[in-house]
């Protein structure tokens, strides 16, 4: 028989949000920003790769202590660090291949490797991947490295596929979208199991945000639209904060709306 202190003990609470729409629209809005806003730091205001690389390294680290001093899922911090985590995946990728001269084939199998190893790790010690139980520091740890290789995996291997295979943006976007969509009629209407079908798809809407990222901010001779990094970065941001209220307030009145049940 559990003592009192036990049967009365506050469940868990998990500090990573349920998967819904609203996640995957603000996922992909953030990835997409993370490619255009590493391009406008390191390029457009001439910050340089090494340090747009230093200061945004810096800048999440404080972003991301303040996710983990949180013990919940807070939308603002936590959305505020994958913002910033894609933009640092970006710029990990860009200094490999610009300024380390490492071809985006080898960065792409390197960080395919390194992203299989930190699952091995994570279910080693954890025994499940699960985004659904993120209650400790260790699993909130493990979550976000594997969320940094992702951001780092995609930018390297959208790069490849546009870039080195000359597919162009749009083409390279609509492959990996037909993907995702693969996964998805895979998880409804076969039975794929759900945490692989998360994180498969997880994975491959980093190179879907980014390539249409790039199609819109990169000039028309290089394929792209012409919008510039600026003016992408600015409407996916003005989208990714309109998003975060609605999801603050959803929570907000959730939290509202159970305490009332409970008071019942």
């Amino acid at each position: 028989m559990p003592s009192p202190a036990n049967e009365f003990a506050a469940p868990p609470v998990n500090r990573v949000p349920d998967v819904t729409v609203d996640f995957w629209m603000i996922k992909v809005l953030a990835v997409t920003m993370g490619e255009t806003a590493a391009d406008y730091l390191a390029v457009n205001l001439g910050l340089g790769l090494t340090f747009t690389s230093l200061i945004m390294t810096g800048v999440l680290i404080v972003a991301l202590a303040l996710q983990f001093a949180q013990k919940r899922y807070v939308p603002w911090a936590y959305w505020l660090a994958v913002v910033l985590i894609s933009v640092v995946g970006t710029l990990v990728t860009d200094n490999l291949v610009d300024n380390f001269g490492v071809g985006l084939e080898t960065t792409t199998f390197c960080f395919t490797i390194v992203l299989a190893l930190t699952f091995l790790a994570w279910y080693a010690s954890e025994r499940t991947l699960s985004i659904h139980t993120i209650f400790t520091t260790r699993r909130e740890i493990f979550y976000w490295l594997a969320i940094l290789f992702t951001f780092s995996l995609g930018t390297a291997a959208g790069d490849l596929m546009a870039e080195t295979f000359d597919l162009g943006y749009l083409t390279t976007g609509l492959i990996f979208g037909g993907v995702i969509v693969l996964i998805a009629v895979g998880y409804y209407a076969f039975g794929l199991d759900a945490i692989l079908a998360f994180w498969l798809a997880y994975i491959l809407t980093r190179p879907l945000g980014a390539s249409f990222g790039d199609l819109l901010a990169q000039p028309v001779e290089y394929g792209g639209m012409g919008f510039g990094t600026t003016v992408t970065s600015v409407i996916f941001l003005g989208c990714i904060i309109a998003l975060v209220l609605y999801m603050t307030l959803k929570q907000t009145v959730d939290e509202a709306e159970n305490i009332l049940l409970d008071a019942d």
